[in-house]
């Protein structure tokens, strides 16, 4: 079934490359362009085809995979925004030929226009097309590691005086297994440190799957600073080895162990459906922290639990590493859970962020009703954190990688 899917889309590509010769030849002469071209998209499917079908789910994804994939996207979204364009030219022209043979019109020169027009939109097409082409490029060598520091001040009326000014600092989503860079994984680890906070806490998915991709990282994680009030962190999806084939059952769990085994060497408590108090001047405030509980993932989470021994009065931060339990669950919990972070979505690692003048777009947001930073319903709020590191697509472009910093302050 997969295979067939792969073939699939390699034929689909190959028509849709065959209608850009045909386009691209009436204005460019120079055959080795147009098949220089041409090689290079019949390689670039040639690759993703041969990492799709002979993908090694015991493996799981790679730096070869991810590179397969980051190249089509690359190459082949220019060409889909190209075959939009020329295919609404061809529309319309098809539709002015339509109504000029309804009228008779057997004017000659009403085609005379028509070669400076096409080139006009072959070059206008072009020229769009390179925006996404050198966006994606970008992404690839710098966007990914382009973080992004994003503080945010916090009122609440239910916030212990003595929190007030407490800052915490949120990462989420290392996936320590698609890093490539121990350079900017430093600078990264640099900025953190910079950064004053009481509290630091990290929101899911240190690995893409297997416990091993995180050792050449330990050293380097664990130069994070200790925070006055504690290092704490919660589990995401990836981090159960879900997404890849076990010989067996003992395996996986092996593997989870270890898994788990991680935290502690990069000087961090890791909370399992549990919960910690934070006590300062006398007061306190409550840290809860849940395993992974998605609408399209593993629903270990169980908030109930997780929260034994803290009451409603008690100001409250979750760690839920998936916004989806947020808005299906925790928003509508009785307890009034103040503070929810939580990542996962990365905002696709694709979008256009303008705080200035509001805008804001990913496709992320067809998929989850919160995607990347702060959502507030009744005065409990989330963060969306964009995540630290990347997936799948080996780049970030408009969704930075971000470091959250967050000041609480009584209303």
């Amino acid at each position: 079934m997969f295979t067939n899917a792969v073939i699939i889309l390699i034929i689909v590509f190959s028509i849709l490359e065959i209608y850009l010769y045909f386009n691209f030849k009436k204005f460019i002469k120079s055959k080795l362009i147009l098949f220089s071209n041409i090689f290079i998209w019949v390689a670039v499917l040639a690759n993703l085809g041969y990492n799709l079908i002979f993908f090694d789910r015991s493996i799981g994804q790679t730096q070869t995979t991810m590179l397969a994939t980051g190249l089509f996207l690359l190459f082949g979204l220019p060409r889909l925004f190209l075959v939009i364009i020329y295919f609404f030219q061809d529309v319309v022209r098809g539709l002015g030929w339509i109504v000029n043979r309804i009228r008779n019109n057997k004017n000659k020169q009403t085609d005379s226009y028509l070669p400076s027009r096409r080139k006009f939109i072959m070059i206008s097409g072009l020229s769009i097309a390179a925006i996404p082409f050198f966006s994606l490029l970008y992404g690839m060598i710098q966007g990914k590691y382009n973080f992004k520091v994003i503080r945010k001040k916090l009122s609440y009326d239910r916030l212990p005086k003595s929190f007030n000014g407490f800052k915490i600092l949120q990462i989420s989503d290392i996936h320590s297994g698609s890093l490539d860079n121990k350079e900017k994984i430093e600078y990264a680890i640099d900025l953190i440190n910079e950064q004053d906070f009481d509290i630091f806490l990290f929101t899911g998915d240190i690995v893409n799957n297997f416990h091993w991709e995180m050792d050449k990282w330990i050293e380097v994680f664990s130069k994070i600073k200790q925070a006055p009030y504690g290092n704490y962190a919660v589990l995401g999806n990836h981090d159960y080895g879900e997404y890849t084939d076990w010989k067996s059952e003992e395996d996986k769990q092996e593997n989870f162990e270890k898994i788990k085994a991680i935290f502690p060497k990069i000087g961090m408590e890791l909370l399992l459906n549990e919960n910690r108090f934070i006590h300062k001047n006398g007061e306190k405030i409550a840290l809860v922290g849940v395993q992974n509980w998605g609408t399209r993932f593993k629903k270990l989470g169980d908030l109930k639990v997780a929260s034994e021994g803290v009451n409603f009065s008690d100001f409250k931060v979750l760690m839920s590493h998936d916004p989806s339990h947020w808005n299906e669950i925790v928003k509508s919990d009785p307890k009034h859970y103040d503070l929810t972070l939580s990542g996962h979505t990365h905002g696709m690692q694709f979008g256009i962020e303008v705080p200035k003048i509001g805008l804001k777009w990913s496709p992320a947001e067809y998929i989850y009703p919160q995607w990347a930073g702060f959502y507030n319903y009744q005065g409990k709020i989330i963060n969306v954190n964009r995540g630290f590191g990347y997936h799948f697509f080996p780049g970030r472009v408009g969704v930075w990688p971000e470091i959250t910093m967050i000041e609480l302050q009584t209303s």
